[in-house]
């Protein structure tokens, strides 16, 4: 290597990192790197997971058992080395390992993590990949010149105390010291991210997402020619494309651009890691590891582009509003100062900020800021010495970015229609002209990037920034169309629908298997005493017949679903239904106890009015958790913004008009939304129920509701029914004598449903393709209702390729009439038969005959 060669730092994040395929991918681009003649800077982050699960460990310290967590990440790492087949690293794990286990002991003996123990320990995820990396890149032959980071990096103090450790800054002018060094040294240097050195000595960290950061700064100091941020997708893309399949790559970005679709909420990139690279114009490549030679995001001093348009809709979760009003600010010189003085004193960072002559609302960036209730509090109690202050929780901001926003604001006003009904608490318009932001209630987030997207990221001939969609880079091939498709029974089955869809069409054909796996798989969640099915997702006797063979209950909302059961059950233990009305008049519940099933209030309004009906009367009450979960606003049962449930502060009540109507309440239950895949939701509800418990003392059942999601879009998870059975089966011991009930609706029947339809017509509309088929929102409500996501795909053909992304419609005289948004699908001709997938669930049971057309038939297959 010559002295003069160029430098490239490639930065590899955290998934990178964490398997051997990929560390496989890793060695072919440093070679090629050095094949090109530069000289190569690796850095790397932490085994993915490792860093949250040692800042959970420090949050939880006084619980902490350091063994079983150093015993947890020495498995991880260890099992990781064995498929690299790396030998001689143990010692060098060890070290590492035990310098975490004597941090984490001594702050769980003093019961305080200060900030630079917290930096110390939080340092040793990126030391312990590091002894792997070099351990594999040498085996390799690629001989690397290991560094430590805080040899290369220093970071500026600035007396903010905790921050300084924890949320560090580093100089990024040119070093040529370090240039200078760096020669000396070999031709592949590795080092890792995420901390620098502290003037007090010992590392200091960048921040969440600080690796990024580290790489910017040493691309910066030592004069490199190029950065690449190596990492799980190619690039940046016009919105979240693991939640919006028709996203599209992003060729080229100018800085400015992606500056702001990185502060707006894209964790592609850490929002800090661009501006070093800016003020030293040096370029920077976003690349995808599991495969180098698929193009990626090119950011430098100019994209091309100068005409207004939008390129991305970006969005952030774990927003907090804070809202100061007081009429004496009106004119008051001074008071944004008092009030941002507050803000600073508690360590925290304003993201956006409305004013009007009576009030000033600012937002806070959970990933900017420590939002503990600790530090909430102290921020209100400050400010409430001049105004009246106020937290707005559970925000989400949804920003559309792009080049000259303020010429195109008339473009917007069409899509600005799906703000309507939606509660907007502030409206930003950036004085760089690059977005407009909203904040809104969480929950609606999803839904309104999908529709803005829709709305406004069109591509032009030759497009040189928007490039292809998530889908033609992922599922190019019609064996790889999603995740959902290799297992699924429908496409193996193809053949014999076809068949199907020439007699009945259209028409929902039910998986009867299909609906046993899903049985089989709640059955092995041996935590839980009762399963009761959900009647409202899916009636259809034969799931009902099946569901009582496992022994399964049922829960009902109504008296004609207990009717239906009954009727299609005859000799069913009335004991194994759940009556649960919600805001019925008296006869309901006079129905259900007359019935011999067990019945929920969900109200303390019965109780009160209608005593005399339950006096001497095992009940159930339904609670309201608090916290209501699910991808949109109308599959969320949990909150004050829900109609369900008694509050928990009504619980006294509850317990006193309980005593006075003679009742017993035998059973709590609670519910918070539909689609949820995170196992732990069902012991947190456990734990609010058994808390609650207490002011009941004969209650013998905990139902902690249904709502356990399914894979549904590309990327998505399973529910792991493992790690929940796990997380429930420690509530035996915490509430002994209690029953652990759920509700599963979904669930059991979602998959095992597909509703088959022949395409009608097919229409072009300058860019937008839309494909017609033969029933619609009158089967299928989901999509129009929820915004909910259903694979699609075109039985017919199902060996061609996809063409353009198109939109599938029904013939319903509704613009809402519309299955799914921009899928690909190969050309579809009249008469090919479409399957939407996962409409076991919440299909016929929610179908009318709008328009006058019949909905879509049910055929059951064994």
């Amino acid at each position: 290597m010559e002295p003069s060669s160029p430098l490239v730092v490639l930065k590899f994040g955290g998934t990178s990192v964490s398997s051997s395929d990929n560390w496989k991918q890793i060695e072919t681009v440093v070679a090629k790197r050095k094949q090109a003649g530069f000289r190569v800077l690796l850095v790397h982050s932490a085994l993915a997971g490792v860093s949250d699960t040692i800042a959970e460990a420090l949050a939880g310290i006084s619980s902490l058992d350091p063994d079983s967590l150093i015993d947890e990440l020495r498995a991880r790492h260890l099992s990781l080395a064995a498929s690299m087949d790396l030998a001689g690293v143990e010692s060098g794990l060890e070290e590492g390992l035990e310098e975490l286990g004597r941090l984490l002991e001594g702050a769980r003996l003093i019961g305080e993590v200060t900030p630079r123990l917290r930096a110390r320990a939080m340092s040793q995820g990126e030391r312990l990949a590091g002894v792997l990396a070099e351990a594999r890149l040498e085996a390799a032959g690629l001989a690397p010149d290991a560094v430590d980071p805080t040899e290369l990096l220093s970071i500026q103090p600035r007396d903010l105390d905790a921050a300084d450790w924890l949320s560090a800054v580093c100089d990024d002018a040119a070093d040529p010291g370090g240039q200078a060094w760096l020669q000396g040294r070999g031709e592949l240097v590795l080092t890792q991210g995420f901390f620098a050195r502290h003037p007090e000595g010992g590392p200091a960290l960048l921040g969440r997402g600080g690796s990024d950061t580290s790489a910017a700064y040493l691309a910066a100091r030592l004069g490199a020619e190029r950065l690449e941020i190596w990492t799980d997708v190619p690039g940046l893309f016009s919105a979240n494309p693991k939640a919006l399949p028709s996203a599209r790559l992003l060729r080229r970005l100018d800085y400015d651009e992606a500056q702001e679709i990185a502060t707006t909420g894209a964790k592609i990139l850490h929002p800090r890691c661009i501006a070093p690279v800016r003020r030293h114009q040096i370029p920077l490549w976003v690349r995808y590891t599991g495969n180098p030679d698929m193009d990626g995001t090119e950011i430098g001093p100019g994209s091309g582009d100068t005409e207004a348009r939008v390129k991305a809709i970006s969005t952030r979760s774990g927003v907090v509003l804070v809202s100061m009003e007081t009429l004496g600010m009106w004119q008051e010189v001074g008071f944004l100062a008092r009030a941002f003085d507050c803000f600073s004193r508690h360590g925290l960072s304003v993201d956006l900020v409305s004013t009007s002559e009576t009030n000033v609302t600012v937002s806070l960036d959970a990933d900017a800021n420590d939002l503990g209730e600790e530090v909430l509090t102290g921020l209100l109690d400050d400010l409430s010495g001049f105004c009246r202050a106020t937290l707005i929780r559970d925000c989400a901001t949804v920003s559309v970015v792009g080049r000259r926003i303020r010429s195109i604001l008339h473009q917007l006003g069409p899509a600005l229609e799906v703000f309507e009904e939606r509660h907007i608490h502030l409206l930003s318009q950036a004085a760089n002209d690059l977005n407009f932001t909203a904040v809104i209630e969480a929950g609606e987030a999803p839904r309104l990037v999908e529709q803005l997207h829709r709305s406004l990221i069109h591509t032009v001939p030759d497009d040189p920034v928007l490039g292809p969609t998530w889908q033609q880079l992922f599922e190019p091939g019609p064996q790889a169309v999603t995740p959902l498709r290799p297992a699924s029974w429908w496409w193996q089955d193809r053949d014999r629908l076809l068949s199907l869809a020439v007699e009945q069409a259209p028409a929902f054909v039910y998986h009867l298997p299909s609906v046993q796996s899903a049985i089989d798989e709640l059955a092995a969640v041996t935590a839980v005493d009762r399963v009761l099915y959900a009647v409202k997702a899916n009636a259809h006797p034969q799931i009902l017949a099946q569901v009582e063979r496992a022994g399964f209950g049922f829960e009902c909302v109504s008296p004609g679903e207990v009717r239906h059961v009954k009727e299609q059950l005859p000799g069913l233990d009335p004991e194994r239904i759940l009556f649960t009305p919600n805001f019925a008049p008296r006869a309901e519940y006079v129905f259900g106890l007359e019935q011999g099933v067990r019945v929920t209030l969900d109200n303390l309004h019965p109780l009160i009015h209608w005593p005399e009906l339950f006096a001497g009367r095992d009940i159930f009450l339904r609670l309201d958790p608090g916290q209501g979960r699910g991808h949109h606003k109308h599959v969320r049962t949990a909150g004050i913004q829900s109609k369900f449930g008694i509050p928990l502060f009504e619980l006294d009540e509850a317990a006193r008009l309980v005593e006075a109507a003679g009742a017993r309440v035998v059973g709590l239950h609670a519910h918070s939304g539909s689609g949820i895949r995170t196992p732990d939701n069902w012991r947190q509800i456990a734990i609010i129920l058994g808390e609650a418990a207490e002011r009941f003392p004969d209650v013998e059942i905990l139902d902690l509701g249904g709502g356990l999601g399914v894979v549904e879009k590309p990327g998505d998870q399973p529910l792991d029914t493992e790690a929940m059975d796990e997380s429930l089966k420690s509530m035996a011991s915490a509430f002994p004598g209690k029953q652990l009930w759920i509700e599963p609706g979904r669930y059991l029947v979602a998959r095992a449903g597909v509703l088959l339809a022949r395409v009608t017509q097919t229409k072009g509309k300058g860019e937008a393709r839309y494909v017609g088929i033969e029933t619609g929102m009158n089967s299928l409500i989901r999509p129009s209702l929820y915004g909910a996501w259903h694979e699609i795909v075109n039985l017919s053909r199902p060996n061609e390729p996809a063409g353009s992304p198109a939109t599938v419609v029904g013939p319903i005289c509704e613009t809402g009439d519309v299955l799914g948004n921009e899928r690909l699908l190969p050309e579809c001709t009249e008469g090919d038969v479409l399957a939407i997938a996962n409409a076991g669930a919440y299909g016929r049971v929610m179908s009318s005959n709008y328009n006058r057309r019949d909905p879509a038939a049910e055929i059951v297959i064994e």
